[in-house]
């Protein structure tokens, strides 16, 4: 059986190298977790450039929310994908919608122009269109490599039937990557179910600051973060490679 790919969701450059210590094959890199993603910093993208040994793809959103996108923030997420090349990313993660929920076809045809010879997935956005049927199709059309999605659902494991009609549709066309949702607990079910080659999943733990000093007066605002843990990762790894075996 193939080898299954495991990407994982990197929240900064140390969940990065955390995910590669665990077994990784490749990185989505970005920022602000806790509203679905956000372009990382130069900085961030720079060092992670440097640091890693395996492919590294970066999310380009310019903002939480919703996908549908004005043309200040289309020439920011231009500029960020120039950055990208210029830096040596192996690829970058885009996605826009039109006001109807249909794929905003010219301007990520843009994206995709600027992208060159970067590898391209489409990002969770497909999963708030009106039609995955016919948003595959337009994902297809304008020649991504991937589109990471959890079949319209909350998770990709309540997914999953979805997920595998997708593939089906796909036929080798496009590559549809399950995430949303997986640990080392469901990933191989998802992974057998579906028909997906490719699983996608942030294995995060919580972190604990490290400071003795906290102010109680900043009420919401805590010290702690979270961040990839490699011991998930590798349970995630170790899960997809048992199923395989």
């Amino acid at each position: 059986m193939t080898r299954r790919l495991l990407e994982i969701a990197a929240n900064s450059v140390a969940s990065a190298l955390a995910a590669q210590q665990g077994g990784a094959d490749r990185i989505e890199l970005f920022d602000n977790l806790g509203e679905g993603g956000t372009t990382p910093s130069h900085g961030s993208i720079a060092v992670a450039r440097e640091r890693l040994r395996i492919p590294l793809f970066v999310l380009i959103r310019p903002r939480p929310g919703d996908f549908h996108y004005g043309p200040l923030e289309a020439e920011i997420m231009l500029r960020d994908i120039a950055q990208c090349r210029a830096v040596g990313c192996d690829g970058v993660v885009i996605g826009a919608l039109d006001t109807e929920g249909a794929i905003d076809r010219a301007l990520c045809r843009a994206l995709m122009q600027a992208a060159g010879p970067l590898q391209v997935t489409f990002h969770r956005a497909f999963d708030a269109a009106r039609d995955l049927p016919r948003a595959l199709e337009q994902v297809i059309e304008l020649g991504c490599q991937r589109v990471l999605t959890s079949g319209g659902q909350a998770s990709a494991e309540a997914g999953v039937d979805v997920l595998a009609s997708l593939v089906a549709q796909a036929d080798g066309r496009v590559r549809v990557m399950a995430g949303a949702g997986l640990n080392a607990g469901n990933i191989a079910a998802v992974a057998a179910r579906s028909g997906c080659t490719e699983l996608h999943a942030s294995a995060k733990a919580a972190q604990r600051s490290a400071m003795r000093h906290h102010n109680p007066a900043l009420i919401g605002l805590s010290p702690d973060w979270t961040a990839t843990d490699a011991a998930e990762v590798a349970a995630l790894r170790a899960a997809l490679d048992a199923r395989a075996g």
